[in-house]
């Protein structure tokens, strides 16, 4: 009753004193005042996200920085076909099942010995996030853990093959597998996760170790949802939202596309699995990593009913479906498309048609044609591949809007000349080294993203980056790809993103084991991006010469990377 009233004055304060200040400074600091408005809405979330994105509609026609004509303009643009269009494919994958049948192969593949098994699931829900949304891909896979997990814990244990980490691992005296998601996590409904994939109760964890297994897998299947999203530019938001900026604001610049963000990332993306694999095996499951050479041991019971759960599950499949095979060949084509629209060392099909085509363009036109395809032979009622209520309940419309605010802010900033002055500010950055500006800007967005969305805070740190970037005349992408990519590092807290809180609601979790887990993965994603974008970036984006399409500022202090 107390801390709302004051939480409201405060920001009223705030609001009142930004207007005194932008009436004294004019369009510059009107602007400003948008900015800085949305950024404390958006972090504290007194509005939903969505409709804070609304605010440059109705404050730049009233401040006069721009029309409404133009600011609505702003709120539907290339970004948005594209996700429509891998929307519609991933509303494919999900509704015939093609997405278990992958998870399933890619576990069976490398086998179920706890820390093969965390493996497996980490490869396929990160794969599975490259293309279809973070928390969808959670969703679709968490379900199979969970069954796992269960029929496990009913089989006869074996000691342990290596030792505890007693130091670090987290919270063994709290049984937390017998809560609900409305216990473990109260402020999380059924609808806002994700259509109610929750565990299935019955499962105890027995021991110690039964626990740690637990939480290694359920960690394991949120940070790899994340890990495998900044593989691919449609896998999250803030990489299209970062695609969208760049063409945008840097219209000339043609060197961000689906294959060059591929030939960076997914090095990225690999590496951190496999380092956070390590990490998480070494806090959770035990310090003896002789598995990694061993071979021939004869199964424990777990490991037997842990590959009985996978088998069975695999089995009730059946074969592939005519439409699982539809869908697989639509997917795939995608990707092709993709690769080969503008490849870069060779002219791409792109060239065609007078290079107007963009990646967007490929996944509408696939996307448009699953509902045309018919689902079933020509004897049988036609019904399309897929249906508009199933895209309805993929398409993120909240992220579309939040989008479309972060556009019209950042057109905002140009036309008002805020970004100008930013950069006339920040130009005696200049004498500091590249790569600690870059490491500097890393450590603040991964801290912010911690708890604000993710496609909030890239959208409120995009429109300062680049002039930073432009202030101390270093190529843009330089500064602008790393932090990007590091806003999809909010591993912290239940509450940092979806997936989190996904998987917390499984009750397995403590927010202590993901405070302590995730201090560690952020650290080998900041670590990985710094690497990346420091040696095989540099020769892919031109990362170590000022490009011709960036402006250049009168009185800049040149650095080199």
């Amino acid at each position: 009753l107390v801390v709302g009233p004051c939480c409201w004055a405060l920001l009223l304060g705030l609001v009142v004193g930004s207007c005194c200040w932008a009436l004294l400074l004019g369009l510059v600091a009107e602007c400003a005042f948008v900015l800085l408005l949305m950024a404390v809405y958006w972090l504290t979330e007194v509005m939903p996200l969505s409709m804070t994105a609304m605010l440059p509609a109705v404050l730049f026609p009233l401040f006069g920085i721009m029309k409404s004509s133009e600011v609505a303009s702003m709120y539907f643009k290339d970004f948005h076909f594209l996700l429509v269009g891998v929307i519609c494919v991933a509303s494919a994958v999900e509704r015939w099942g093609l997405h278990r049948r992958v998870a399933l192969r890619l576990v069976m593949l490398v086998g179920v010995d706890p820390a093969w098994l965390m493996l497996g699931f980490m490869s396929g829900c990160a794969f599975l996030s490259m293309w279809v949304h973070n928390t969808s891909a959670v969703t679709m896979v968490m379900p199979i853990v969970e069954a796992m997990i269960q029929q496990v814990l009913k089989a006869e244990g074996e000691p342990a093959a290596g030792e505890d980490n007693a130091g670090l691992q987290l919270d063994g005296s709290r049984d937390t597998s017998h809560l609900t998601p409305s216990t473990s996590c109260p402020h999380l409904s059924k609808q806002s996760l994700g259509g109610g994939a929750y565990p299935a109760q019955g499962g105890t964890c027995r021991t110690r170790r039964d626990q740690l297994m637990c939480k290694a897998l359920s960690i394991s299947i949120a940070y790899s949802s994340n890990i495998g999203g900044i593989a691919t530019l449609p896998g999250t938001s803030p990489n299209l939202i970062f695609s969208e900026y760049i063409n945008q604001i840097y219209p000339e610049c043609n060197c961000i596309n689906f294959g060059n963000w591929l030939l960076l990332c997914l090095p990225v993306s690999v590496l951190m699995l496999l380092l956070s694999w390590i990490w998480l095996h070494w806090l959770f499951i035990g310090s003896d990593f002789s598995f990694l050479w061993r071979c021939g041991r004869e199964r424990s019971e777990r490991a037997k009913a842990a590959s009985r759960v996978i088998e069975e599950e695999y089995r009730a499949l059946g074969p592939m479906s005519p439409q699982e095979v539809l869908t697989q060949s639509v997917f795939l084509l995608m990707v092709l498309l993709w690769l080969s629209r503008d490849p870069g060392f060779l002219p791409g099909w792109a060239s065609l048609f007078s290079s107007c085509t963009t990646d967007a363009t490929v996944a509408l036109l696939l996307g448009l044609l699953l509902f045309i395809i018919p689902a079933h032979g020509p004897n049988n009622k036609f019904e399309a591949m897929i249906r508009w209520t199933d895209f309805q309940a993929s398409m993120p419309w909240e992220v579309a809007l939040l989008v479309g605010g972060g556009f019209a802010l950042a057109e905002g900033t140009k036309v008002s000349g805020l970004s100008s002055w930013v950069a006339e500010l920040l130009t005696p950055l200049g004498d500091l080294p590249v790569l600690a500006t870059v490491a500097v800007a890393c450590v603040i967005v991964t801290t912010v993203t911690e708890v604000a969305s993710n496609a909030a805070t890239i959208t409120v740190f995009l429109p300062v980056l680049g002039p930073l970037a432009e202030a101390i005349h270093v190529n843009p992408l330089y500064i602008l790809i790393p932090t990007t990519l590091c806003t999809s590092f909010s591993f912290l807290l239940p509450v940092s993103n979806p997936p989190n809180a996904v998987v917390f609601a499984y009750g397995h979790l403590s927010t202590v084991d993901m405070v302590k887990a995730g201090l560690g993965v952020n650290l080998i994603g900041v670590l990985a991006v710094l690497l990346a974008v420091t040696t095989w970036g540099v020769p892919l984006f031109s990362l170590d010469s000022y490009p011709d399409w960036a402006p250049v500022l009168p009185g800049f202090n040149s650095t080199a990377p």
